[in-house]
């Protein structure tokens, strides 16, 4: 068993997987099997479970999925210590290849700062609050089937 088909076991059963159909003489045995949603769907649904946990954590949301020509930012939430926050959310269904807050390279933290200084160019209502980068990372439990949230405050600068 390849490690990425021990990643697929750790999914919460609530998520429908299907597999490819397969032909007589093909190996599928480096396939992945297809999700019943694609990355973007998904993603925008672990987006808004980020943003309703951050919620619960006492911050609020400004705007999800702002883009523009120097990227995309997940989320930018207020802090009640009057920070504006910055949140990328990273998704992994196991740790093999690395955690979700791992997989952020340097090349993105910089597409971060910069989507992140356009935001504040564009919303001037913002520009006198300090300002901070923060990850959540969000995994299935091993042993059940919730999710972990992993937040890391200040993540880089």
């Amino acid at each position: 068993m390849t490690d990425w088909q021990s990643c697929w076991k750790v999914l919460p059963p609530t998520l429908a997987i299907s597999c490819s159909n397969t032909t007589e003489n093909r190996d599928v045995s480096s396939h992945k099997p297809k999700t019943s949603l694609n990355t973007r769907s998904f993603g925008k649904i672990q987006e808004a479970l980020a943003a309703r946990h951050l919620r619960k954590q006492g911050l609020k949301l400004v705007q999800s999925n702002y883009q523009c020509r120097a990227g995309e930012i997940d989320l930018v939430m207020l802090d009640p210590q009057s920070y504006l926050v910055f949140v990328e959310v990273r998704y992994r269904r196991c740790n093999t290849f690395g955690s979700a807050i791992a997989s952020i390279s340097v090349r993105k933290q910089q597409k971060l700062r910069r989507a992140a200084s356009h935001f504040l160019l564009s919303h001037s209502q913002f520009s006198h609050l300090a300002c901070r980068f923060d990850v959540v990372g969000i995994n299935p439990s091993t042993k059940t089937t919730t999710l972990n949230f992993d937040w890391i405050k200040n993540a880089f600068v």
